[in-house]
């Protein structure tokens, strides 16, 4: 039986060794839960260390949409908002989640640009896809309170951006400052989704630290699931969580795991000798690989992305022969006879498998 190799995205392996290991040697511990044991309280020590936010609360929920839902219903009012990208994945693939909880997803027009498909050795696209400008923030939020019928219409509440973007796309230190200062200017909170975190943290083209991050948005989530933890994302409020409760939120959300612990051991193995970011430099040194493979060998690439995402144009006849022998993400038609797929690396991917698959290329 021909047994494919993946690339279709960062969370179709299981876990990091050392996790796993971890997992077996405590396996018969009894162990309070909800997030009450000391491996939780340990992760969390250790996450506020490496952000340099001693102050802050650390909740450790099990993914990356439940966290989302869960974290917005907690920044805001029944009759507010988020405000994100038209491409963020609270508004455009989390089968609205967001609106089921009871809060309208605001949507800004992600950075914009004309693609350019006449010089192959370039990206269709520049690396600022995917993004949103503090400008455009600044005028969705005066233009909502010069409207006279405001007090009738959905309050933007929050804003939510994410690093790496779904795009796989930065944003720098400076637009980051730029964007919370305009949060901070009008009292509303800056959410930022950290699902492949990691990925964007390690990332050549950044100059993002985890403390920069702490420093400049009012919650984050340090990503597990597609970064070598079975599942589990760890939620950090640098100045401490905005509501009173905030366990019986977490609960009505089901985002409450009875045994806690499974996801504060994954955390604290993480951050344990730096794992975390050693991993996540596997993936970026892996998806550069692929990036020179795919230009050597004359495909276009679609994004510019300096993350674990490699977004590349191709016919359809060769994806099909691709098929057989290799899992991608799709990611749209280009055209009748052209297909836009995506090649995720991740914490263990190998270079036997971008020799594999620049090979099936």
């Amino acid at each position: 039986m021909n047994q494919k190799i993946s690339f279709s995205s960062d969370y179709t392996k299981g876990a990091h060794p050392l996790i796993l290991q971890r997992l077996t040697e405590t396996n018969f511990e009894q162990i309070a839960g909800y997030g009450t044991d000391d491996y939780c309280k340990n992760a969390a020590d250790k996450i506020k260390k490496k952000c340099n936010a001693q102050d802050a609360d650390v909740f450790f929920l099990v993914g990356g949409t439940q966290t989302n839902q869960t974290v917005i219903d907690m920044l805001l009012e029944p009759y507010e908002g988020v405000v994100a990208a038209q491409t963020g994945h609270v508004a455009a693939h989390e089968a609205g989640a967001i609106e089921f909880s009871g809060h309208k997803v605001l949507t800004l027009p992600s950075f914009q640009e004309e693609p350019q498909f006449e010089d192959k050795t370039k990206p269709c696209y520049s690396d600022q896809v995917g993004k949103i400008k503090a400008e455009d923030i600044k005028k969705l939020i005066d233009s909502f309170y010069v409207d006279d019928n405001h007090e009738h219409m959905v309050f933007p509440g929050a804003v939510y951006i994410s690093h790496p973007t779904e795009y796989g796309t930065l944003y720098s230190k400076a637009e980051l400052e730029e964007i919370s200062a305009i949060c901070r200017q009008y009292k509303i909170p800056l959410f930022l989704d950290g699902a492949r975190l990691g990925y964007g943290l390690k990332a050549k083209r950044t100059d993002v630290t985890l403390e920069d991050i702490a420093r400049l948005v009012d919650v984050f989530y340090v990503g597990g699931t597609k970064v070598g933890a079975m599942f589990g994302e760890a939620v950090v409020f640098p100045g401490k969580v905005p509501v009173k409760h905030p366990v019986p939120i977490i609960k009505q959300h089901g985002a409450l795991l009875a045994k806690g612990w499974l996801l504060g051991l994954q955390f604290d193995t993480l951050f344990t000798d730096d794992l975390y970011m050693k991993i996540s430099q596997n993936a970026i040194d892996m998806a550069e690989l692929l990036r020179e493979g795919l230009q050597k060998k004359g495909y276009q690439l679609y994004i510019d992305s300096p993350t674990n995402q490699q977004f590349v144009v191709m016919e359809d006849e060769k994806l099909k022969e691709l098929s057989e022998h290799v899992t991608y993400g799709f990611w749209e038609k280009l055209d009748d006879t052209h297909t836009v797929v995506r090649f995720a690396t991740d914490w263990a991917t190998k270079k036997e498998d971008i020799d594999t698959l620049l090979k099936y290329l």
